[in-house]
């Protein structure tokens, strides 16, 4: 018997909105999920266009999330979806997911969870009242060879871990920018109390949490401005903490011309090190105390059997970034047909509010070590 595929709403991605496409390309690449509806733009126009053009019901396209979760939970259970995709900018985040776990359905959401984190505390009293599962996109999780380094660090391959670098630089904000993407990520009331380190910041956060098994504690940070007139920060620095003595330096910048999506991560123990680089993410490079360095590659036989399952292609055939945004959208739909937990969940949400905060009232008091709460 054919298992059931999961019936998918999105808010947010209408045309002219790339991350949209993206979402949409992740979660049909396994099969898994069927997207049946959408409130893509508050422009019904856009809203409608784009539903034409991914060939939806014009009666599920819907100009306002608030009128969709309504109609879709009228619906039979077997029609309506079963869950709502968010990609929008971050201050829709928290009311299209509060609107829509409260009528029933479960949640998918673009990062940050929230725009503050007074929001992520009471988002995550909505879950854990309905009951629904939720996620957060972090896609950088869905690399296979991340999880491969969280497997060899959980068993103590690199011994206890000491020290981590994360960095995420970019180089697209390096100037005045006039689109849709720069223009609401540089905008307070949209994007919420920081700019870079709220956008691709957390994206480091969540990985330094990821590959350690370690939650970060402290933060002292320094956040720029560089381009005149612009109101977020655009660049930052910090060092941090982590529990058992783990101690750590996080860059995250987006005006360093000539970068791409430069994300990497290197954590040392005390008898080996681990190395990843996002625009390079099929090879790991782990060292050792006495032996010589060696880099591990995708979708060969000697890693770990838990990582076979995010592979698709033979090795030398590169996977990419929209196949582990497919490994996060793989990984929702296999927790809600298990009912296992998701493997980002609500509780990283929340301290990915938290350490923005922290990271924010630590530079804005001259970088004193600040205390990420725990809430």
């Amino acid at each position: 018997m054919t298992e059931a595929r999961l019936r998918m709403g999105m808010v947010g991605g209408g045309q002219g909105a790339f991350i949209g496409d993206v979402h949409r390309l992740a979660a049909r690449l396994d099969g898994q999920i069927d997207l049946v509806a959408g409130a893509f733009s508050r422009d019904p126009e856009n809203c409608k266009a784009t539903g034409q053009q991914l060939g939806l019901d014009p009666a599920r396209c819907y100009s306002d999330y608030a009128d969709m979760m309504q109609a879709e939970a009228a619906l039979p259970e077997r029609e309506r979806m079963d869950f709502v995709a968010i990609v929008t900018p971050n201050h829709v985040h928290f009311p299209v997911a509060k609107a829509a776990l409260e009528v029933g359905f479960h949640v998918l959401s673009d990062k940050p969870a929230t725009l503050d984190l007074a929001e992520a505390v009471a988002l995550r009293d909505i879950v854990k009242a309905t009951g629904k599962a939720y996620g957060l996109t972090h896609t950088y999780l869905g690399y296979p060879l991340v999880g491969v380094a969280r497997s060899i660090v959980d068993e103590g391959g690199i011994g206890t871990v000491r020290k981590v670098f994360v960095e995420y630089i970019q180089g697209w904000l390096a100037g005045e920018v006039d689109n849709k993407q720069a223009d609401w990520r540089t905008d307070p009331a949209r994007s919420g109390i920081s700019g870079c380190m709220g956008d691709i910041g957390t994206h480091a956060h969540n990985l330094a949490e990821f590959v350690t098994g370690k939650i970060m504690t402290h933060v002292a940070a320094d956040l720029s401005i560089f381009v005149d007139g612009r109101r977020l920060d655009d660049d930052g620095s910090a060092l941090f903490r982590m529990e058992d003595g783990v101690k750590g330096v996080l860059s995250a910048s987006q005006v360093c011309v000539g970068c791409e999506n430069s994300l990497s991560i290197r954590v040392y123990g005390e008898t080996g090190g681990l190395e990843w680089h996002q625009e390079e993410p099929n090879s790991l490079i782990r060292t050792y105390v006495d032996r010589p360095t060696e880099t591990l590659r995708a979708a060969q036989g000697y890693l770990p059997e838990s990582a076979s399952e995010g592979f698709r292609t033979p090795p030398g055939h590169p996977e990419g970034y929209i196949e582990a945004f497919a490994n996060v959208y793989l990984d929702f739909a296999n927790a809600l047909k298990d009912g296992r937990d998701v493997t980002t969940g609500v509780e990283a949400a929340v301290r990915g509010m938290a350490f923005i905060e922290a990271l924010v009232e630590s530079s804005n008091s001259h970088s004193v070590w600040t205390e990420i709460s725990a809430c």
